[in-house]
């Protein structure tokens, strides 16, 4: 799928020594040391030690984002299925409608980001808790816009259209690209996080209206949308196209993919679905996301970068 490489270049973090004449073990800063555990900037000795710098500048690249490999787009996969099903399950399970439910939802988005920004380094069960949350929100969205509010899957998939590329342009102005490897800082993960809901709310839109609107089957739905992402990866491998707009495209399909094939397993036969249930095809849906994040040790640099857990 869409795999990233991890820029090069020199550690923002290198102490470089000045050549006073002193001996060069004068040249070492060592860190905090707080219950064992080291903390602010490693040790740096002049003397010697490639093993160290290599893994300053491993530490410097490493962002807050999973790495994009084919097992983060089978974890995302699995986490819009979750998202789809859960939402489903506290709007029409529990019977809570989609405003109550959007702030239910919404309040668990909210809290799970700010730890997630919050956090000093990348932490794969709090990321993907994350992500998880925001197509859990996007699918009260997307259904509060159409039957709540009456606008309808085409007309609230342009509005949250119009969001996702109104947040994109802002990154774009800001940093000079949409490249999410590393993100370091707070603000531009801010960003990606606003983005991510957007294009989560969006997915679910486009998904409900290949259905509603379009009058097609959930397979059919779904079959369409892993169409396009076979178009996108092609485009990444054949063309110059640059890789971070592939990225979004294919970030946005996922979505609908993973929706439609939830509302598969969990609607009613009459309808065109198995009929399984909200609850016990979200608790499947998490099994499966817990052993594809576990097995996959989906931390970014994985061990090449210290501190992603």
């Amino acid at each position: 799928m869409f795999v990233f490489s991890r820029p090069e270049g020199p550690s923002k973090d290198r102490i470089e020594p000045i050549d006073s004449g002193l001996p060069k073990s004068k040249f070492r800063v060592s860190p905090v040391q707080t219950g064992g555990r080291p903390h602010g900037r490693p040790a740096v000795d002049t003397a010697g030690g490639n093993d160290e710098e290599a893994r300053m500048r491993s530490r410097s690249r490493a962002g807050k984002v999973a790495e994009v490999t084919l097992a983060f787009w089978m974890a995302k996969v699995v986490a819009t299925t979750l998202g789809e099903t859960l939402g489903d399950f506290f709007a029409q399970t529990l019977g809570f409608g989609y405003v109550a439910g959007l702030a239910v939802t919404g309040a668990l988005l909210l809290a799970v980001v700010a730890v997630q920004v919050a956090s000093a380094s990348y932490r794969s069960p709090l990321f993907w808790a994350a992500i998880v949350a925001t197509t859990t929100a996007g699918t009260e969205v997307s259904d509060m816009m159409d039957r709540t509010l009456g606008l309808g899957y085409v007309n609230g998939s342009a509005v949250l259209l119009a969001g996702l590329a109104s947040t994109l342009l802002v990154w774009w102005v800001r940093e000079g690209s949409l490249g999410i490897e590393p993100i370091v800082d707070r603000e531009t993960e801010i960003l990606f996080w606003v983005a991510v809901i957007f294009s989560n709310s969006l997915g679910t839109a486009f998904g409900d209206a290949l259905v509603d609107a379009a009058c097609l089957s959930y397979l059919q739905g779904a079959l369409i949308c892993s169409s396009v992402i076979a178009v996108l990866l092609f485009l990444h491998h054949r063309t110059s196209i640059d890789a971070a707009l592939l990225f979004w495209g294919a970030f946005v399909f996922t979505r609908p993919f993973g929706a439609t094939f939830g509302d598969f397993l969990t609607k009613a036969p009459e309808t065109g679905g198995l009929g399984l249930g909200t609850l016990s095809t979200s608790l499947v849906a998490l099994a499966v996301l817990v052993v594809v994040v576990a097995s996959a040790r989906l931390e970014g640099a994985g061990e090449a970068a210290p501190g992603r857990t």
